[in-house]
């Protein structure tokens, strides 16, 4: 018989077992906190590196167990220390695509105390600079791609940088090779490495035209991490005939970015701390999915939803096995109900899952799965053990049960805050709870609905979006009068940028010029896809703001 939420939860959470949790107290605030967690991630590393010889990353037609890994991971740190002199708390940028290096840059990295910087590989070189720059890195560690992208503003910060698959050819100035200098077997000297010492930033799209820093302390990024076990932990109690018939061990695919808090925390750590292997893929390709997810016997598929409809629409998608599937789903968007339902009847034991994290939970936060996912198909799931969920008012009150207001959270697992940015953190963060800027409601039964964003932001396939960061990058052409930018729905990426432009009077701007123009200024993704020109002035309310809900009623109604 299955037993219920709460049962489950008291059973796995209790005294003397893996998930126990306790009262902690850090800066003035009171947390559920898991009482058995590692104090660090330098103490994870540690922990995970008795897995020995047992294959961890797979990249390609390359294979590294996890003491190979690890050994890496203590080359770069003594590299770091010995060599170019990081101490604790200099920050380590990391800018590449999905490699067994950027894995092994972060465990180094940490081990030695710094903090990673994880850069977004989509950003231009104006981007890039912006990131370096307001870190204060003093080292980088990066690709080809974006070595070349980083060394007009590596140069002006003074930031030396560590490439990584350069190919042949001449090493460029300030750039040294991985190989030359990450040697296996150097020692380091340790330093001390207390739980809310900051880990990570991770640069979230800012609202104002420049992206924010939000930086996760030790302790925040291993509660994150033990609370997706515990959770697996309390799906498998209640329904132990979902995981009947499975044999062999989990097996992760890795098919979104690691700068991303999903592939860092979930999926990478998840990984990690499981002693399971980890399947790398270069970059997206759905056809590519499948051929690995066969060859490697995947049974974790964890991305955004767009990529769980990729796979789908796949017309080669019948010719592989995915029988080894038992999970396909992830977050970083809402999955419209229908793609539940094929998740659902696609697979042979795949049951579908979503959670609903961000960048500033460390991608914790509700979560749905199997039976519970299909029977509340629009609802990201139940709040868990350690997180506290609440919908409040404007006023900051709570609603009642089923009543619209903001969605507020408050755990162990939330950022510390923004670097160099204490309004915005003021205005997020208050009190030890998360302000997250979706509207949304709660059931009777504990599940939580996210209806609508307060944020003016677009989710494109994963990745945030805000109107007011790619309107900064319109108005710098000269052609253009006014300018609004908003989301419409898009079956595949849940919603793509739409533009509505009033160019300057005796000016002709083509949708080709002006994209052609922000590709050199915002990553691809941010550039609008839609670009509406009008001749009369957008449509404002009495106080002058520009009505996008109407500009965007009157898109979906053209298309």
């Amino acid at each position: 018989m299955t037993i219920s939420y709460q049962d489950a939860v008291a059973e796995i959470t209790g005294p003397g077992q893996r998930y126990e949790t306790h009262q902690i107290d850090v800066d003035g605030i009171t947390y559920t906190a898991f009482k058995g967690a590692p104090a660090h991630l330098r103490e994870l590393f540690d922990l995970t590196s008795l897995y020995g010889d047992a294959e961890f990353l797979v990249y390609e037609d390359e294979r590294y167990t996890f003491t190979e890994t690890h050994a890496n991971g203590a080359a770069v740190a003594a590299a770091l220390v010995n060599r170019y002199g990081i101490r604790k708390g200099d920050r380590v940028a990391i800018a590449m695509r999905n490699y067994p290096e950027w894995v092994m840059t972060y465990i180094g990295a940490l081990s030695a105390g710094a903090v990673v910087v994880s850069m977004n590989a989509w950003w231009t070189p104006d981007e890039m600079a912006y990131g370096l720059k307001d870190s204060g890195t003093t080292l980088l560690v990066a690709d080809a791609e974006r070595v070349e992208r980083s060394r007009k503003a590596a140069a002006e910060l003074g930031i030396r940088t560590i490439g990584v698959r350069l190919g042949e050819g001449e090493t460029p100035e300030g750039v040294d090779r991985w190989d030359d200098v990450v040697e296996p077997g150097a020692a380091y000297e340790r330093v001390d490495i207390e739980p809310d010492d900051d880990a990570t930033i991770l640069y979230t799209s800012g609202t104002t035209g420049h992206p924010k820093g939000a930086v996760s302390t030790h302790r925040a990024i291993v509660q994150a991490l033990m609370g997706f076990g515990c959770k697996s932990s309390i799906d498998s109690l209640r329904r132990p005939e979902e995981a009947a018939g499975r044999t062999g061990a989990p097996v992760f695919i890795l098919i979104v970015p690691l700068f991303h808090v999903t592939g860092n925390v979930p999926v990478l750590l998840g990984a990690m701390a499981s002693g399971l292997k980890l399947v790398i893929m270069h970059k997206w390709d759905p056809g590519r999915a499948l051929e690995l997810i066969e060859r490697e016997r995947v049974t974790q598929f964890v991305g955004v939803p767009t990529q769980s409809w990729d796979m789908l629409e796949h017309p080669d998608f019948d010719k592989f096995d995915t029988s080894s599937l038992a999970f396909v789903g992830g977050g970083g968007a809402p999955a419209p109900p229908q793609l539940v339902n094929r998740v659902a009847g696609s697979f042979k034991a795949a049951k579908p899952n979503i959670g609903y994290g961000m960048t500033e939970t460390n991608a914790y936060g509700p979560g749905n799965s199997g039976t519970d996912y299909e029977t509340h198909p629009t609802s990201t799931g139940r709040s868990t053990p350690i997180l506290e969920v609440e919908i409040r008012d404007a006023d900051a009150s709570a609603v009642p049960v089923g009543e619209l207001g903001e969605i507020w959270m408050k755990g162990p697992n939330l950022i510390r805050g923004y670097w160099n940015n204490s309004e915005a953190t003021a205005e997020t963060i208050v009190e030890g709870w998360l302000r997250t800027g979706d509207l949304g409601r709660m059931d009777d039964e504990g599940f939580v609905y996210i209806e609508d964003r307060a944020k003016d932001m677009i989710l494109r396939g994963g990745e945030n979006v805000y109107c007011a960061e790619v309107e900064a990058a319109v108005y710098e052409h000269p052609s253009v009068y006014e300018a609004a930018v908003f989301g419409v729905p898009h079956e595949r990426l849940g919603e793509e940028v739409a533009l509505a432009l009033v160019p300057r009077e005796g000016h002709a701007l083509t949708a080709e010029e002006l994209q052609s123009f922000l590709a050199e200024r915002i990553a691809p993704f941010k550039v609008p896809s839609k670009v509406i020109t009008f001749t009369e002035p957008l449509p404002r309310n009495p106080a002058g703001k520009i009505l996008k809900r109407d500009l965007r009623d009157q898109v979906v109604d053209q298309a």
